[in-house]
């Protein structure tokens, strides 16, 4: 920056070292910004609308033009794929509007100066004039015309056409596709950014080709208003120049015709430039590489039909009056061609061959990594329930398991696995099997197309079907016929499809086994996600005062007595209260049961928002006492036998007869022995609750059934 001299007028202004004042130099800045300089363009090109142009500044603006189309086609020829070039809409607008503009403004040099010579409009057009139609108006309107109907007719309808039904097809196919990508999200098959970025493109392609369709107007329209032009130009400029000018007929004809159809040359070259990058463009949809790429690799491996096109150029150089020369040297040349790929294409057959045989020579080392590899959640399909996990189906399979993480998620507080979906042609065509850490969980048999009926009693139903068991909760059922699920419906009985039996055995498994899907990576991402209050706790005890491991058993055997993690921030607390005077994970998790007690109780109240309870008598609670030996950790049951199948006898009895009441109570026991008792209850009935006197809520209410 220079500095202004000493004796410098005080409103003097400070320029920069370019030679430009700071103000231009600022505003040039801003004009660099991408959308300042298309304001600009559109700007410009409203002004060329407006206000005439001298001869020269059209000869600079023509050019413009015809290299701007040129670098259309180029970049329509050479990109990957159309949404490389999503902005050709916008660009298509843009180059038309400014071809239009500058016919009007060649329109005003040829009407108002046409009399003065070839060179009224500029040299340019002068130049298409001489060196096109050879000074020839004649020629130069059969051209035109050509040219004109190629564009219009031809390439105009014919992109047009592709990108319309282009559109159509992507806006039907958008649904398919994007319940396609959740599928593969869902099993696993890809990650959500993957899915995110899938459902961008999606969204893009369709959006990409409903703009081309309306784009493909642009050109149409043009070509249009050329003809428009051309004939109002030679017609005006006949009149003008007999009228205005004194000059005859043919001379006023010759001339302004010359003049008008040069600009109607430099004008439709270009559009039928652009005409052809938007065919280019809308025809490459589902082709992928630059246009030169893929015509060569999928010309080259059909050698047959380069053979057969050489065989017709020579017979058609035989014949009679037909030179033989040009037709049997492109025969030569097709020929060798195919001789040439056909040769490739067997070498290159051979030596995928033995490298394949190589391949199973030496097994790689990835497929023993691959074998190691464990899923977490693997439903296996027999081969005629394969159609199941096709989301084109109505029995959606997919759909139902992404629904059912979601419940699970809110449920018991975190994300389990994705489920992998697998067909197993050594299964029997409808069977089932759900694996868990790729050991076999339960299994079970659906017929597609038809509806598995049952009594929610239990009773048996009267239809005509194939009865079978429901996997789920072991209950009588009967297979029908889709013409009986309306008659089974109004008897009051549950109906459900083949999908919903799968993904209802599944829930059932996955919460009865959900403690051994909470593996340490789960708990690693949970605790990352932890709001920052409670992520400062973790760090503050972990691992100096309790092992991560210890908070893993911890929430594993919240899980596997169905208590939910949701609520992380509090079980950590009680983690920490409870570290402070034990290491032990049973004394841990009393601890946090104790702290959760208001979920606990609210997870377990009737419809009349009672808890229901059964109360442990003292006399098992002193039996139960009195069993336990050790000390610490090491303490365990070491109940007889004979009275451990007492008890299961005794608490069959009593909850049968509240299940029969239509009532699912709570056994309540002392603190000390809870974790013994529920030991011993979840071997008979796994789904019946047991809690510590402490863990009810003071303001929670009781409906007592008795003691056991």
């Amino acid at each position: 920056m220079s500095e202004l001299p000493a004796n410098a007028a005080p409103g003097s202004r400070n320029f920069m070292a370019g030679g430009l004042p700071q103000d231009l130099g600022a505003f040039a800045l801003r004009l660099r910004s991408s959308d300042m300089a298309l304001a600009f363009v559109v700007l410009g090109i409203i002004v060329i609308l407006i206000l005439p142009l001298p001869a020269l500044l059209l000869d600079l603006l023509l050019a413009v033009s015809i290299i701007l189309s040129v670098l259309i086609l180029m970049t329509a020829l050479f990109i990957e794929t159309p949404l490389q070039f999503s902005a050709f809409p916008t660009v298509l607008l843009i180059a038309t509007m400014l071809r239009l503009a500058l016919n009007l403004a060649s329109t005003r040099l040829i009407l108002a100066n046409g009399h003065t010579g070839a060179g009224a409009a500029g040299h340019v057009i002068e130049a298409f004039g001489h060196f096109v139609m050879g000074g020839n108006f004649v020629i130069g309107i059969i051209v035109f015309v050509i040219l004109l109907t190629v564009n219009f007719v031809v390439i105009t309808k014919g992109s047009g056409r592709i990108a319309e039904v282009a559109a159509r097809f992507t806006l039907d196919a958008m649904p398919g596709k994007q319940m396609a990508i959740d599928a593969d999200l869902s099993a696993g098959l890809i990650d959500e950014k993957t899915a995110r970025e899938r459902r961008t493109t999606l969204e893009n392609e369709s959006s990409f080709f409903g703009a081309m369709d309306g784009a493909s107007k642009f050109v149409r329209g043009d070509a249009i208003a050329g003809l428009l032009i051309t004939a109002i130009n030679i017609i005006g400029g006949i009149i003008i120049g007999m009228m205005q000018h004194g000059m005859t007929f043919s001379a006023a004809g010759k001339t302004f015709t010359l003049l008008t159809v040069g600009d109607g040359l430099v004008t439709q070259i270009p559009a039928l430039i652009v005409s052809t990058a938007a065919g280019l463009l809308v025809s490459k949809a589902g082709v992928a590489g630059a246009a030169d790429k893929a015509l060569a690799a999928q010309l080259a491996t059909m050698p047959k039909a380069l053979g057969l096109s050489a065989v017709v150029m020579a017979l058609i150089g035989l014949m009679p009056g037909i030179p033989f020369l040009p037709f049997f040297g492109l025969a030569a040349g097709a020929g060798w061609f195919a001789w040439h790929i056909n040769s490739t294409q067997k070498r290159d057959t051979l030596t995928e061959a033995a490298q394949a045989d190589e391949k199973k020579a030496v097994v790689p080392e990835d497929n023993y990594t691959e074998a190691l590899r464990v899923d977490e959640v693997k439903v296996e399909l027999g081969y005629a329930i394969v159609s199941l996990a096709d989301d084109d189906t109505q029995e959606k399979l997919t759909a139902q398991i992404r629904a059912l993480r979601r419940n699970l998620a809110s449920e018991i507080g975190f994300l389990m696995p994705s489920v992998r979906l697998v067909d197993n042609v050594q299964l029997e065509p409808n069977l089932y099997i759900i694996r868990i850490k790729e050991i076999e969980a339960g299994r079970g048999t659906v017929y597609p197309g038809q509806f598995m009926c049952l009594d929610p009693s239990g009773a048996q139903v009267n239809l005509p079907g194939q009865p079978t068991i429901e996997p789920s909760f072991g209950l009588p059922a009967l297979w029908i016929d889709a013409s009986l699920h309306e008659e089974a419906q109004l008897q009051g009985l549950t109906v459900v499809d083949a999908s919903t039996v799968i993904a209802t055995h599944l829930t059932e498994l996955i919460k009865a086994n959900v403690s051994e899907l909470l593996g340490y990576v789960e708990l690693q991402k949970l605790i990352r996600e932890l709001p920052k209050e409670h992520s400062d706790l973790v760090k503050e005890i972990v691992p100096t005062q309790v092992a991560m491991t210890t908070v893993q058993r911890v929430l594993q055997t919240l899980l596997e007595e169905r208590v939910s993690i949701r609520d992380l921030g509090a079980i950590m607390e009680g983690i920490a209260e409870a570290a402070s005077y034990t290491k032990s994970p049973r004394e841990i998790v009393e601890n946090v049961r104790v702290r959760l007690a208001r979920q606990i109780c609210a997870q377990h109240l009737g419809p009349d928002n009672l808890l229901p309870i059964i109360t442990l008598s003292p006399g098992w609670e002193n039996a139960f006492a009195e069993a336990i030996v050790g000390q610490g950790d090491d303490r365990h049951l070491a109940m007889a036998p004979s009275k451990v199948g007492e008890f299961m006898t005794a608490l069959r009895e009593r909850f049968d007869a509240a299940a029969r009441e239509g009532i699912t109570p709570v056994l309540v026991t002392s603190a000390y022995v809870r974790p013994y008792v529920r030991s011993v209850v979840e071997r008979l009935r796994r789904d019946t609750p047991v809690m510590a006197q402490q863990e009810i809520s003071p303001r929670i209410r009781l409906k007592p059934f008795g003691s056991l």
